[in-house]
């Protein structure tokens, strides 16, 4: 049986493993600016210490409030080297959430960065009794009384400290509790998930295996850290003397993947719909000639896809044309992207075929994955040893994978979760007599162990004539569309189904202005007849293989794009459905409102 060790052990192995000069960077007033793995130590001692002197013992609860950033990390591993639990709380969350979480934890200290992030969590105070201290790092302004002063606590931090570190995170267990994780909370009260040390160690080490990390690599750090899967694969990163660069603000990742030219970095699907989106925007912006050479490259790369792609033999003819449009075009859209990345990594919810098929016609290779919070969080994976498009991967080691009887994924192994903190009963419903995890997810296993989900058990649709419809592929169907920058299905007890529609203006101003059409804003677009005439067109020939029962048959457009500051987006940007439908309940209506409703049958 292979043995993991502690998180702070890992960390410590690699720091003596890698003299790494940049083991953190971050955007400062001077710009990017780099921190020693050395110094992270030093750092990481030093706050340790302050944690300890502040009466934080082992198991005792501390929360993280902060965005990506240097300080998030040296937080995570001061608190679980002393023996203690993190509790990551997203940087944006509401009030009320921040609160719930803090208070259901338990957690007696909370750290911070930036005063904004401070002066949220004071205004909770009132209704935290446990919460004794709070730390605030690169506070802006003067902070609110009884704030301490992270800089403070960690400057006098010495050798001395770094040895007293490394004596204490030696006697973390790897079965002790590493960190609770809220789930963001797409159905029903939020669930504190409990990852052991062996959970989150086991999961970075295994998956990172088939990646080929190396101290040459530079990791964008840009999904929120309070969610496990950045965490982890930032973990995998330290563990391999990678490089971490942080990017507190998702506006400026276009920015940062510029200026840092990462090798590597993890995103969710959304992200790669937008870099999608743009790059088409762009090309189609160009006009005249450029337009019509970035169009025939766009065609080169669908024609080149099953050989980019899936490893497939095509003719020389697109061999030869691919190079070409691999030195005219493709290389400026690598460009775009900082021209380095030899990684993506996609998860957290499906990726469309399609898409992932365009980003390997043009060199940018993305690998997709899967798992939960529940399983710290990776399941299976893609990787450069083994990719499959269409799929998310084979399981990693040590991780096995079975499907039930109803296609629901079942899950064991080092990563799977202890439990739902305070909450027995939601345990015990999630795994089986024989101890498999329940994801909650549908899929199947190939004939070559490769995993293909489904959709989410609970966000089946059920037509009025009793077919089942997985909302998500049709999404990723539609959103494959230059024209279309998000979808929502509906019709659950429907005669039919329909789909919420999220126009993209930008291309569809573009082929309007060549149409001879002009609009005056996004509401008079929205109601045109002739832009839903387009996206009609594209509803037809996007679901053309779909079932009959699965193709949309109405649509409504919706003129802003679901957001996370709206209630509708979780914090990885997957869909909040139930809370879309009801803010959107009148349009729904709307689209059914001359349909006759089913009248129950009599049981007589």
């Amino acid at each position: 049986m292979t043995e993991y060790h502690s998180v702070p052990r890992c960390f410590l192995d690699a720091v003596d493993r890698y003299v790494n000069p940049r083991a953190q960077m971050h955007h400062g007033p001077s710009g990017w600016q780099a921190v020693s793995a050395k110094e992270m130590l030093r750092r990481i001692a030093g706050l340790a210490k302050a944690l300890a002197e502040l009466g934080v013992r082992p198991d005792d609860r501390v929360g993280i409030f902060a965005p990506n950033c240097p300080e998030w990390h040296v937080a995570d591993f001061s608190i679980q080297g002393i023996g203690a639990v993190t509790v990551p709380v997203y940087f944006h969350e509401s009030a009320e959430r921040l609160t719930y979480i803090l208070r259901d934890s338990g957690a007696r200290v909370a750290i911070t960065a930036g005063a904004g992030q401070a002066q949220e969590l004071a205004k909770c105070r009132k209704d935290l009794p446990q919460l004794e201290r709070m730390i605030c790092a690169r506070p802006s302004e003067p902070l609110p009384a009884g704030i301490l002063e992270y800089e403070r606590l960690i400057a006098a931090a010495s050798e001395a400290e770094i040895a007293k570190y490394r004596r204490r995170a030696a006697d973390v267990a790897s079965d002790q509790l590493a960190t609770i994780i809220y789930t963001s909370g797409t159905t029903g009260e939020p669930k504190g998930v409990m990852l052991s040390h062996a959970n989150l160690t086991s999961n970075a080490t295994d998956f990172a295996g088939d990646f080929d990390l190396s101290s040459s690599d530079v990791a964008l750090s840009m999904l929120p850290l309070a969610h496990v899967y950045e965490r982890t694969i930032d973990y995998g990163n330290f563990f391999h003397g990678v490089t971490v660069a942080y990017v507190e603000q998702l506006e400026t990742v276009a920015q940062a993947l510029l200026e840092v030219r990462p090798t590597m970095t993890a995103a969710v699907p959304r992200f790669y719909e937008k870099i999608y989106a743009n790059i088409i925007e762009t090309g189609h912006r160009a006009g005249g000639a450029r337009e019509k050479i970035f169009n025939w490259a766009l065609r080169v790369a669908a024609a080149a896809a099953p050989w980019r792609a899936y490893g497939k033999r095509v003719p020389p003819g697109v061999r030869l044309q691919w190079h070409l449009a691999d030195s005219l075009v493709y290389s400026r859209i690598r460009k775009g992207v900082g021209g380095r990345i030899r990684i993506f990594s996609a998860g957290g919810a499906p990726l469309a075929p399609e898409l992932a098929e365009f980003f390997w016609s043009v060199n940018l290779p993305v690998y997709q994955g899967y798992g939960l919070t529940e399983t710290s969080p990776v399941v299976s994976a893609n990787s450069p040893r083994a990719n499959r498009v269409g799929t998310v991967g084979r399981p990693i080691p040590h991780v096995e994978v079975k499907i039930a009887e109803d296609g629901e994924i079942l899950v064991k192994g080092p990563c799977v979760m202890q439990g739902y903190y305070h909450k027995p009963d939601e345990t015990r419903e999630v795994f089986t007599a024989d101890g498999w995890f329940r994801t909650g997810d549908i899929g199947r296993l190939d004939d070559d162990g490769f995993l293909i989900i489904t959709d989410r058990k609970k966000e089946l649709l059920k037509t009025a004539g009793g077919k089942f419809v997985a909302p998500a592929p049709i999404e990723n169907l539609l959103k494959a569309s230059p024209y279309i920058s998000n979808a929502m299905v509906v019709g659950d007890r429907k005669k039919f189904v329909s789909v919420l529609i999220v126009p993209n203006f930008a291309t569809i101003e573009g082929a309007a202005r060549k149409a001879g059409r002009e609009f005056a804003s996004a509401r008079q677009m929205s109601g045109d007849p002739w832009v839903r005439d387009l996206l009609t067109v594209e509803l037809e020939r996007l679901t053309a293989p779909l079932a009959q029962y699965e193709k949309p048959k109405r649509f409504a457009v919706v003129e802003q794009d679901f957001t996370y500051a709206s209630g509708q987006l979780t914090y990885t940007l997957k869909l909040k459905r139930r809370v879309i439908e009801e803010q959107y309940r009148d349009v729904i209506e709307r689209m059914y409102a001359d349909v006759e409703e089913p009248k129950p049958q009599s049981m007589a």
